[in-house]
């Protein structure tokens, strides 16, 4: 069943559907359509965060879920603890991503018997990681899915104008029989394609499909930098 489920993203595009407090979009119901929409449009997962985000989008998509919960916005705040991920696999998610630092956790578990944890639940764990070492970790303590998610927001490496292919290339090379997805700053279809053919399992792209404050902003900088020439 896992192999099954973690088969079916391979090769695919993975679109985050994620809208945070205070934003325009930030309504379950609007976040389970922008979901339905992505699937429409060949996603073969959909990752989302939040408690009621997770039940909407998987009332309304075949593909799989994967789910998180965000607390908090610095330190260990991609599902945080145990508790966190029990919630999100209670909400209907089929994937449950967590943070796969090696930075001190809120609940004093460590990230190995977090997973240990899940697993016994029967849960799929895809480690959220920054660096090399947090891949490592995660990988020593059998997490099924390894993700560079976190890389450039931990301090460990630089942010990268686009996604950490270095970081992407070094898991697939030292992790062979581990699926390695690459997340983060991944903005046009040409840096899809590139990391895909560096190897990747899947590819996450959220911003650039989902939200539209942000595609916004990056065009109306492009216009307004035509019109200071």
């Amino acid at each position: 069943m896992t192999s099954t489920l973690i088969d079916s993203l391979r090769g695919g595009l993975i679109v985050s559907a994620q809208a945070y407090p205070g934003e325009p979009l930030r309504h379950p119901e609007t976040m389970a359509q922008v979901a339905e929409a992505a699937a429409a449009g060949g996603a073969v997962a959909i990752r989302c965060q939040g408690l009621s985000d997770i039940a909407a989008i998987k009332g309304r998509v075949s593909v799989p879920v994967i789910g998180l919960w965000k607390e908090g916005d610095e330190g260990v705040y991609i599902t945080p603890t145990l508790r966190h991920a029990r919630c999100c696999l209670a909400a209907g998610c089929d994937i449950v991503a967590i943070d796969a630092t090696r930075r001190p956790r809120p609940d004093g578990l460590t990230y190995a018997e977090t997973v240990a944890a899940l697993h016994a639940d029967g849960a799929v764990v895809m480690a959220d990681c920054g660096s090399f070492d947090d891949a490592a970790m995660a990988h020593e303590a059998g997490t099924d899915i390894l993700s560079t998610t976190l890389s450039g927001y931990t301090g460990e490496r630089e942010k990268t104008d686009g996604p950490d292919v270095e970081l992407l290339t070094q898991m697939i090379e030292a992790f062979p029989q581990t699926p390695v997805i690459c997340e983060g700053r991944i903005h046009t279809p040409d840096q899809a394609r590139q990391v895909m053919e560096a190897g990747a399992w899947a590819v996450v792209v959220g911003t650039a499909i989902t939200h539209p404050t942000s595609i916004t902003r990056w065009f109306d900088a492009a216009v307004r930098q035509a019109n200071t020439r």
